[in-house]
């Protein structure tokens, strides 16, 4: 899923198929499964779907992903390979050094007994799960806190308390990786925590925290993508089993997403200027976004409204965007209403802390 300011889509899709369907012959021939297609793991299949973004031109400044793809080494190995920068959560039981153990690259050319394996740790320093860095080390222990305001959303500001170090993440091999960072972050309200594995260290190569942070918490769009897909365009309403016709839905679903996000982007830019237009119905004044919900229901009424006579096309047009309004309004009032509350919560200025919200153009 491909998220930037405004702006998001569903990239591509892949059914996962499970190792016991891939060995099972009648069951592929009952699903038209290709013969080519063979048992991949999902963080086998999620590097398959990044080569074929970037092999069709997608720029992306930064990948980001859940627990499941982030304790994958071979996922994030695969990221590395591919020269790709990359924020991923990770599992408290994630393994890694916050100081770099030394690798010794090869050994003595005489000497009796066993040979040993080269590249390999010079000693026996074992890699420590994150969760217990963070609490015992003095690269975490002898850290302050620092308050970000992380994002906005229609429930109010989230604040999470934030503490990083530079970290080397055990390889799929075993080895050190090259310096990286771990970040640990906290939320205010709710004491969850979160961590974080990036081939990004702050202060280097231009990189700031924020900027981290921003994409560490970017999943949230993704989240948002998929429910609106499920919801509005019938992403999860199938009924069939077959290979091809799974993906041909699939692809069917992210086609009408792209179409009305299109739809909703070029609205927010005609609302920017200061009024937008359907056809001879003005509309004037700053609202809220549309929804993806109020787009749907834009085009449907675009669509009815094709065949009628002028005069009723109109009074559809102002039907809809006087429905489409209320609930803009409705939804603007609630989400200050969800801000003011929840600004009352924390027992600081909310303002006064650093954001990681990027500024609006």
């Amino acid at each position: 899923m491909y998220a930037a300011p405004g702006f998001q889509c569903l990239l591509g899709s892949r059914v996962y198929l499970p190792e016991d369907w891939a060995n099972d012959p009648e069951r592929r021939k009952q699903n038209h499964i290709p013969e080519e297609v063979q048992f991949r793991t999902k963080p086998q299949i999620a590097l398959e779907q990044i080569d074929r973004a970037l092999g069709n031109g997608i720029a992306v400044a930064a990948w980001t992903c859940d627990e499941f793809y982030g304790r994958s080494s071979e996922f994030l190995d695969g990221l590395e390979q591919r020269k790709q920068i990359f924020v991923a959560e990770v599992p408290v039981s994630f393994h890694g050094w916050v100081r770099k153990p030394r690798v010794l690259r090869q050994g003595p050319k005489s000497g009796r007994g066993r040979r040993k394996k080269y590249p390999r740790l010079a000693r026996k320093i074992p890699p420590s799960e994150v969760r217990n860095l963070v609490r015992y080390s003095p690269a975490f222990r002898d850290r302050s806190w620092q308050r970000y305001r992380i994002k906005d959303t229609t429930k109010g500001p989230q604040v999470w308390e934030v503490k990083w170090s530079v970290f080397w993440r055990k390889s799929g091999g075993g080895l050190p990786t090259r310096r990286q960072c771990l970040i640990v972050a906290c939320n205010v309200l709710t004491g969850e925590e979160k961590y974080f594995v990036s081939n990004r260290v702050p202060g280097e190569r231009g990189v700031t925290l924020r900027w981290l942070l921003r994409v560490a918490f970017g999943r949230w769009p993704v989240e948002q993508c998929f429910q609106q897909a499920k919801t509005e365009l019938g992403m999860d309403h199938y009924q069939v089993r077959g290979w091809r016709c799974l993906h041909r839905h699939f692809y069917l679903t992210q086609l009408s997403y792209v179409f009305c996000a299109r739809v909703r982007l070029e609205y927010d830019a005609q609302e920017s200027a200061g009024s937008v237009a359907v056809e001879d119905v003005p509309v004037s004044g700053h609202r809220s976004r549309l929804t993806m919900e109020q787009v749907r229901g834009a085009i449907n009424a675009w669509l009815e409204a094709a065949t009628m006579t002028p005069k009723d096309r109109k009074k559809r047009y102002e039907d809809e965007l006087k429905a489409i309004h209320y609930h803009q309004n409705r939804n603007h009032s609630a989400s200050q209403s969800h801000t003011r509350t929840k600004i009352d919560v924390f027992e600081f200025d909310v303002e006064k802390i650093k954001s990681c919200i990027p500024a609006s153009p």
